[in-house]
């Protein structure tokens, strides 16, 4: 029997952050399901198995891990390959001091809120930082907020003390923790919550007092922390990815 076809899409996404890799497959409309596998295990040959399965235009990258960059190179062989900065089209401006130094995924993120949600808006990235980026009305990226992640500061907890445990992360019973684990879920969650909270507050207080802002959150605890933060109007899982297709429409 003749060998099954290989599908054919636009894309091949890949959101490179400091712990995970994101990737997935997307035409110019839409994304499919994406994989996550831990950057440390980005290499051409994890990259070459996973493109074996499509055929794809372009390799569109949104990196923060330059060391890992050579590997999508190698990978694409003769493939385009479109590493997401300032100086792409992204359908919004950058009015910002120093572009260069604006993460490429903060770019995606920011890119995708203003085209789906519209504009100004405020975009709270739950990753490894949580990041706050900010659209002002007039379109353009004007800057954000970075803060500790939420697994990174309670892993920090873990590591640097005796006697506190290692936390899988979910809504606590209540404010007053009845064991450790208890009260440190306590301090987690609602502890981030307050944080998240008084910085979109202030954001709305500094830029938006006179108009309405769209929030709208991210990454791996967006779903955890918003579920009660009546601030954000929206969770979208895979805000990167759709900025990084939206982008490679413009550019590709």
């Amino acid at each position: 029997m003749p060998a099954a076809a290989i599908r054919t899409t636009d894309y091949l996404l890949v959101d490179i952050s400091n712990s995970y890799t994101k990737l997935a497959f997307a035409s110019r409309r839409r994304v499919a399901r994406a994989t996550c596998i831990p950057t440390s295990r980005l290499t051409a040959a994890a990259l070459q198995r996973i493109l074996s399965a499509r055929s794809v235009r372009a390799i569109v990258a949104a990196s923060v891990v330059p060391a890992r960059n050579a590997a999508v190179r190698a990978a694409a062989k003769s493939l385009p390959v479109l590493f997401v900065d300032a100086n792409c089209e992204l359908g919004i401006g950058v009015d910002y001091p120093q572009p260069r130094s604006i993460g490429a995924d903060r770019l995606a993120n920011a890119a995708a809120a203003a085209t789906l949600y519209g504009v100004p808006a405020v975009v709270v990235d739950f990753g490894t930082a949580v990041t706050f980026d900010v659209v002002s009305a007039a379109g353009d990226y004007v800057g954000g907020v970075i803060a500790p992640g939420l697994e990174a500061m309670t892993r920090f907890l873990y590591q640097r003390t005796a006697l506190l445990p290692k936390l899988t992360l979910r809504e606590p019973e209540s404010a007053i923790g009845k064991s450790t684990r208890g009260a440190m879920l306590a301090g987690a969650v609602y502890g981030y919550r307050g944080l998240v909270r008084e910085i979109i507050s202030r954001i709305r207080n500094e830029s938006f007092r006179s108009s309405k802002v769209r929030v709208v959150a991210t990454g791996g605890y967006a779903q955890l922390i918003a579920r009660q933060l009546p601030e954000i109007q929206a969770v979208h899982d895979g805000l990167t990815l759709d900025g990084l297709r939206l982008i490679a429409n413009l550019n590709l």
